[in-house]
C-alpha cells in the first residue's frame, strides 16, 4: 500500500471506535479515531416517550428489528424482564452479525435465548435489510406487528430526521406491508455532528485511508471541512450506498467491504498488498 495510506481514520461513534483503533493497531495499522457521528439520548419528549412506551411493552410486538448495535444497546438500556415477556414469542431481527451479537448479549441479561434472533446468513454478500429480508419475510403476515428501533438526526436547528442510512430499511418496511404486517417505529438514540477539536481537523486534511460505515458520517465530513479537496484520501465503505456518498464527496479511490470487523481487515490487507 503507498505509504500515505498508513494512517486509517476510523469514523465510527467514539463507544465503537477503540475496539476498532485497537484491532487495527494489533495488525500494524496507524489507526486513529476521528468519529464522524455522536450519539445520544433523544431531547424531544415526544420521542423519548414513544421509545419509554416501547421499552415497557416491547413484547407486545411480534417482532422487532433494530439498525445497529447503538439502537440494541439504547432500547435495551431502559428495559427490564418480566415474565410477560417470556411467555411472548418475539422475534429480534439484526441486519449484520454485529447487531446480532450485541441483541443476544442483550436478550441474555432477559434470561432469552439466542435462538430469538434473525439476522442475514453468514455467507450473504452483504449485511442490510435486502439480505435480512428472505430470513424473516415469513413473519410478516396480515395482522403481525412489527416494531423498527433505530436513531433520528438532530440538525443544527434542532430538528429531528430519520437519517441518511434509511433506504434499504424504508425498502424492508414496505415489504413488511405489502404483506399486511402493520410496522411501527421508535427511535432509541439521536445522532449529532461532531465537535472537532484543532487537533482532530489537523488529522482530517492529512492524507490517509478512512473508514466510513454511514453515509450520515460522510456528510458531517463535509459540512465539518467544506471544500477540500478529498482526491488524495481513499475511502473504504462498508455498503455501496455509503461508497456512493464518498465519491460524492470527491473520494476518488473508494472501496468497499461487509461492515463486520473480519471483513473490514481482509479488505484492508488486501488493499496493503494486492495480488
Amino acid at each position: 500500500m503507498p505509504s500515505r495510506w498508513s494512517r486509517v481514520i476510523v469514523t465510527r461513534p467514539a463507544g465503537e471506535a477503540a475496539a476498532w483503533v485497537a484491532a487495527l493497531q494489533a495488525q500494524g495499522w496507524a489507526a486513529y479515531s476521528l468519529p464522524l457521528i455522536d450519539i445520544g439520548t433523544p431531547r424531544d419528549p415526544q420521542v423519548l416517550a414513544r421509545l419509554r412506551h416501547a421499552q415497557s411493552h416491547w413484547s407486545h410486538w411480534d417482532a422487532l428489528m433494530f439498525v445497529s448495535s447503538a439502537a440494541v444497546q439504547h432500547f435495551f438500556d431502559g428495559v427490564v424482564a418480566d415474565g410477560e415477556a417470556h411467555q411472548a414469542g418475539t422475534r429480534f431481527w439484526a441486519p449484520g452479525p454485529g447487531t446480532a451479537r450485541v441483541l443476544a448479549e442483550a436478550l441474555q441479561r432477559l434470561g432469552l435465548g439466542p435462538d430469538r434472533v434473525d439476522q442475514p446468513p453468514a455467507d450473504a454478500p452483504q449485511f442490510d435489510s435486502e439480505h435480512l429480508w428472505p430470513v424473516v419475510s415469513s413473519q410478516a403476515r396480515p395482522g403481525a406487528r412489527v416494531l423498527v428501533v433505530r436513531g433520528v438526526s438532530a440538525a443544527a436547528d434542532g430538528a429531528l430526521a430519520g437519517g441518511a442510512e434509511g433506504n434499504g430499511r424504508e425498502w424492508l418496511l414496505e415489504q413488511c406491508r405489502a404483506r399486511g404486517a402493520q410496522v411501527d417505529t421508535c427511535a432509541a438514540y439521536e445522532r449529532h455532528a461532531p465537535r472537532w477539536s484543532a487537533s482532530d481537523r489537523t488529522l482530517a486534511v492529512q492524507d490517509g485511508l478512512w473508514l466510513f460505515s454511514s453515509s450520515e458520517a460522510v456528510a458531517h465530513l463535509q459540512t465539518a471541512m467544506p471544500a477540500t479537496d478529498w482526491s488524495r484520501a481513499a475511502a473504504l465503505c462498508t455498503h455501496e450506498r455509503i461508497a456512493a456518498a464518498a465519491r460524492a464527496a470527491g473520494f476518488v479511490q473508494v472501496h468497499t467491504s461487509r461492515p463486520a470487523l473480519a471483513d473490514v481487515l481482509l479488505a484492508l490487507e488486501s488493499m496493503r498488498s494486492p495480488t
